[in-house]
């Protein structure tokens, strides 16, 4: 029977009348032939033959709900059943959902919410980074009349007020946070060019919130016109900050070595530091992304390729090469000869990338037997390297393998806290030494291409990162002294003037704390020290004397910092799981200056890798067919996205990060292809 509303039926007053004829003719035996059905219940209910109790009943034909049909039982019990049977107005099983709030299997029908479903095609849109016309296509709008069919028709306009609604309201909870918190915040900031050329700035906050957990928001991904100079920079910036109320709560700001960049971050700091918003008057305000760095300084390095290194690029070019099967087909049976017991596949170099000739090297050293025995079976093969070059290349690989590590600790899928990067670096520099005062001379000479940059930029970040360093339980100051040994020698100004900076801010906080503080005990003490030598002199007896002595040792504990009392601690392993914010969190009412030190050290970002992040997204939503998007619709999908799907997306963007080419006037970033 064909579907009919339940507001189509129309029941009169008459129908009663109606109905109990047609069941009376029913019930008689006399009549010669079934009176018709007028009323409209017949049309969502059938007459059952009569049973064993002899009694007329009608069913459903929906849900097959009975009903007494006799004349005196009246329809009234039927017309009600039609407007809240089930299965009215269900076209198909897919519309019906299991119930189990009461732990058994029943039917239930969906109630449709208009507002869920703008939120969900509102989420389809930022998360899968659809245009707005999305919604006006005919197959999603079948789709939609299909499992709905009183479905609202949505619009791009639509669908544009929804997104843009619901980056306001994702907005007003990040401000809430921010003012609910009372910790300092890292940002990060880096500009990006679109596909038709507009310039957009990412600015990233940083910060771990009040149960220790490492946060990251994106403020703001907005249009950022031309002349990109550093006054320009610096004034977008505090306006963003003033925008969100933050200018008073930061701590560091970490930007690539572009020239503008310099500019804009000390014009920034200077009007910070002038209403006195900064720790340590702007010492630590400034942070150079280490990611950019290590690129750069390895680039420096690879300038010059040594031939053996060419000759691994011809050999890997030559197996791999689309032109002859008959060669793969050849170095496969040579990697079976020799029993490479490896699955891992020969990798193609970029010159462009620094990252994949450490790969190729990788990968080369691999199957090094196969290539010496296709040198040996394939006389068109002339690329092998000798005996002597394998070893050469053997150690470039080594010694490039530090940089690679060292990249992945700042770009990798986990996002780090600050106290990771100081042994990495530190790792990178003992490495340059050792190799400038080695006496291969090829690595020699790309460590001394290298050695001239990484000079250049590691005083302005290995100080705060050693302070990071110091504040992980298994590092302390034991492991940056020997750093530093090992780079500047022994007694070397720089370990005093990390040592000095280190007190100088945990000062800083401890005047600002408002927990009571060691000195208020050492007051106390001092107080009940004098106290019982007054008693000594009244009393002149000794025994008062030695019970002030006794007194005074047992409270020369407190004279102690929290700072000092965490250094004097013996160093937890290095061998076991750690998470340096859980060990913070369950000893901040230990040493609550101290952790609140920890809080906003721990949380600064030594790369721009969010940034690269975002700028990923960017060129997504920002493509050839949508390049005409606005701005602030532009900023609306990006910041929404990050904000309800950020955690769950933060992928491993390494190769994007080594691909990256940075020019260093305008600090513009765009992915070398």
């Amino acid at each position: 029977m064909e579907k009919e509303s339940v507001e189509s039926v129309a029941l009169s007053d008459d129908d009663d009348n109606i109905i109990a004829e047609d069941v009376c003719q029913l019930n008689s035996t006399t009549t010669k032939g079934k009176k018709t059905l007028k009323s409209k219940v017949w049309n969502f209910f059938d007459i059952l033959p009569l049973g064993a109790d002899q009694k007329l009943k009608s069913q459903c034909k929906k849900c097959g709900v009975q009903y007494m049909a006799s004349s005196k039982y009246g329809t009234s019990n039927m017309r009600r059943h039609i407007k809240v049977c089930k299965r009215n107005d269900t076209w198909d099983i897919g519309q019906m959902m299991i119930s189990r709030d009461t732990n058994s299997l029943s039917l239930g029908s969906i109630q449709f919410d208009s507002n869920k479903f703008h939120e969900l095609v509102m989420a389809c849109i930022v998360m899968h980074d659809l245009p707005f016309q999305f919604v006006e296509w005919a197959g999603i709008r079948a789709i939609h009349q299909y499992l709905y069919p009183d479905v609202d028709t949505l619009t791009r306009n639509t669908a544009k007020a929804d997104v843009l609604k619901a980056y306001q309201r994702e907005k007003l909870k990040i401000k809430a946070m921010f003012e609910e918190v009372s910790v300092r915040v890292s940002l990060t900031s880096d500009l990006w060019s679109s596909c038709i050329s507009d310039g957009y700035m990412c600015l990233t906050a940083h910060f771990i919130d009040k149960e220790w957990r490492l946060q990251k928001r994106i403020l703001n991904f907005c249009f950022m016109p031309p002349p990109h100079t550093g006054v320009a920079l610096s004034e977008k910036i505090f306006d963003l900050l003033c925008g969100w109320k933050i200018e008073g709560k930061l701590f560091s700001l970490t930007l690539d070595n572009a020239s503008s960049n310099d500019v804009s971050v000390e014009a920034l700091g200077s009007q910070l530091q002038l209403k006195g918003l900064l720790p340590c008057n702007g010492v630590f305000f400034h942070l150079r992304c280490c990611c950019h760095i290590l690129n750069l300084v390895v680039q420096d390095g690879l300038k010059h390729i040594d031939r053996a290194i060419e000759k691994i690029r011809e050999s890997v070019k030559y197996v791999k090469g689309s032109h002859s099967q008959v060669r793969k087909q050849k170095f496969l049976d040579c990697v079976k000869l020799v029993s490479v017991g490896v699955k891992k596949g020969l990798h193609q170099d970029i010159l462009t990338r620094w990252n994949s000739t450490y790969l190729m090297l990788d990968s080369a050293l691999l199957y090094r037997r196969a290539f010496e025995h296709l040198a040996l079976s394939d006389s068109n093969y002339k690329s092998c390297p000798s005996a002597e070059e394998w070893d050469k290349v053997e150690k470039v690989w080594r010694f490039l393998q530090v940089f690679y590590d060292a990249t992945l600790v700042f770009s990798g899928t986990k996002y780090p806290t600050a106290n990771l990067f100081f042994p990495s670096i530190s790792q990178c520099y003992l490495t340059l030494k050792m190799a400038l005062e080695g006496t291969d001379e090829y690595l020699r000479f790309m460590a001394s291409m290298m050695w001239v940059k990484f000079q250049k930029y590691w005083a302005d970040f290995s100080v705060i990162l050693a302070i990071a360093c110091i504040l992980d339980p298994r590092y302390k100051m034991t492991f940056v002294e020997l750093c530093y040994k090992k780079a500047h020698g022994e007694d070397s100004l720089e370990i005093l003037l990390v040592r000095n900076k280190l007190y100088s801010l945990f000062d800083e906080y401890k005047s600002k704390s408002s927990y009571p503080t060691t000195t208020s005990i050492s007051s106390r003490a001092n107080k009940a020290t004098s106290h019982l030598e007054s008693m000594e002199v009244e009393s002149k007896l000794d025994l008062f004397k030695e019970f002030g002595d006794i007194t005074s040792e047992e409270f020369s504990y407190a004279h102690k910092s929290q700072l000092e009392l965490y250094l004097d601690e013996p160093k937890m392993s290095r061998n076991v799981n750690f998470d340096v914010l859980t060990f913070w969190k369950s000893h901040q009412y230990r040493y609550p200056e101290l952790a609140a030190m920890a809080r906003d050290v721990l949380s600064i970002p030594v790369s721009t890798v969010v940034s690269e992040a975002a700028f990923s997204v960017g060129g997504r939503v920002l493509d050839q067919y949508r390049s005409s998007l606005k701005p602030e619709n532009v900023e609306a999908i990006i910041c929404t996205r990050d904000w309800l799907y950020g955690d769950k997306e933060l992928m491993n963007i390494t190769q994007d990060i080594m691909q990256m080419s940075l020019n260093e006037e305008t600090g513009e970033q765009t992915i070398v292809s």
